[in-house]
């Protein structure tokens, strides 16, 4: 790989799953017939030196990486915390019919109300702690380590070994790795912040800062191995 970027994470959000089936809501739905192509078609693009590949457990995610995993010949490491944020136990098996309207109303709450997420659900918080948390232990154990100093605006890390890493997971996982590797303060709206098409690829890279390595996000949202017409989000 070149030493002009060190780090390589290539964020795939999951194919096209089913949330609703026959008017019943899934929390963890297997991909529509559409997402199975798309995952193939993903598996497909030219993916450059790759040393490992992480999936989120939700079905979704480990369906889409499939393809990829078997055209790459590399062994998928399932990372637990990659989880989407997760969504009330009871919503399973539940009629669809009045969720939108649900979720427009839950938006319009306060901004104290919102990092709390869905109630019954996981909250925002607790989300983010998860996931930059299980980020910052893997990124550790291969090196990178942010560098903490009183000045609060320069994200920089200690320089890890290289590696090359295809991560596949959900729109809020992405979102919230994308927020924390780039510096940025977190929200509880990040999937409205980074939107994301389905199977969409975005890639951060890191390059060398003085003694250190920064992150920066090099491609967001490509779909090139997509027709327009199979598009989704």
């Amino acid at each position: 790989m070149d030493r002009v970027y060190p780090v390589q994470i290539q964020l795939i959000r999951h194919a096209e799953p089913g949330y609703v089936d026959e008017g019943i809501l899934r929390n963890d739905p297997a991909l529509t017939p559409l997402g199975h192509r798309q995952a193939k078609l993903t598996a497909a693009r030219e993916w450059g030196n790759v040393d490992e590949i992480w999936v989120s457990p939700m079905v979704r995610a480990r369906q889409t990486a499939d393809p990829i995993v078997e055209a790459l010949d590399v062994e998928p490491t399932v990372m637990d915390w990659m989880h989407e944020i997760r969504m009330p136990d009871e919503w399973e098996g539940s009629a669809v019919d009045r969720f939108e309207e649900m979720f427009e109303e839950l938006n319009l709450r306060a901004i104290e109300a919102l990092w709390d997420g869905v109630p019954g659900g996981e909250s925002f918080r607790d989300f983010h702690v998860r996931v930059t948390s299980g980020l910052a232990a893997e990124l550790a154990e291969r090196g990178a380590r942010p560098i903490v100093t009183d000045d609060p605006e320069p994200n920089l890390w200690t320089e890890p070994e290289d590696f090359s890493i295809i991560y596949v997971a959900h729109g809020g996982t992405n979102a919230v790795t994308l927020g924390y590797l780039l510096g940025m303060e977190p929200t509880p709206w990040e999937w409205d912040r980074f939107d994301s098409a389905h199977t969409s690829v975005a890639t951060i890279r890191t390059k060398h800062v003085s003694h250190s390595v920064a992150f920066g996000m090099t491609g967001f949202g490509d779909t090139s191995h997509l027709t327009r017409d199979i598009v989704t989000r």
